[in-house]
């Protein structure tokens, strides 16, 4: 590939959609082509999708859930993620694959390997150059700091334990895949943490 494909994972409320939107405004004015998307989501087909996943009114069991979330993931890799990485731009998503695992793979119990072989389109063709990881424990968010509550998204209004057993399916994920993984532990101060992920990307040369 041409291009350069970021991730940013983590849970809840830490700063990582803060942290991406920080990156592709220094990108763009340092004069890089940046595309910004998300998962689920990206284009109309997984944009429908995450309605569904997300709709706090349906019951949806963990392997349709599984599912439906690499349903979404093909179409963006095929329509998005791949065409742009073949143009040469840099491609920044909030949220991919090792999401999947923490949140389905080990928080709903299907198990990291089970996850991988469903998600083979990913892991064959499309992996991030790099993973950025707001390591952050999800009781301690930034957004439970200030006491924010989200009611209306049916993955984020989980309980307590199941944000804790993503947050260590993140760490699982971190060791497993670690020679793509950038682990940051955030700081009040988001332009400090910005400072440590752009350090970390030029070392590694994604940047």
């Amino acid at each position: 590939m041409k291009g350069k494909f970021i991730t940013f994972e983590g849970c809840e409320g830490v700063g990582k959609s803060t942290q991406a939107k920080l990156l592709i405004k220094y990108l763009e004015e340092k004069g890089y082509d940046v595309v910004f998307t998300r998962e689920p989501g990206g284009t109309p087909v997984a944009e429908r999708i995450r309605e569904i996943l997300l709709d706090p009114t349906l019951e949806i069991t963990s392997r349709t859930e599984a599912h439906l979330f690499v349903a979404a993931r093909n179409d963006h890799i095929e329509n998005v993620i791949l065409p742009n990485l073949e143009k040469g731009k840099i491609v920044i998503c909030d949220r991919y694959v090792d999401s999947s695992i923490a949140y389905q793979g080990v928080a709903r119990n299907l198990g990291i390997e089970y996850i991988e072989e469903l998600n083979k389109v990913a892991f064959e063709t499309c992996l991030p150059d790099c993973t950025v990881f707001i390591n952050m424990d999800p009781a301690n968010s930034w957004r439970k700091q200030i006491g924010e509550v989200i009611e209306d998204d049916r993955m984020e209004s989980e309980n307590a334990m199941f944000h804790a057993k993503c947050f260590k399916g993140f760490l699982e994920a971190s060791k497993r895949y670690k020679n793509r993984y950038l682990v940051v532990e955030p700081l009040e101060d988001k332009m400090q943490t910005f400072n440590k992920i752009l350090e970390g990307l030029k070392d590694r040369k994604i940047i």
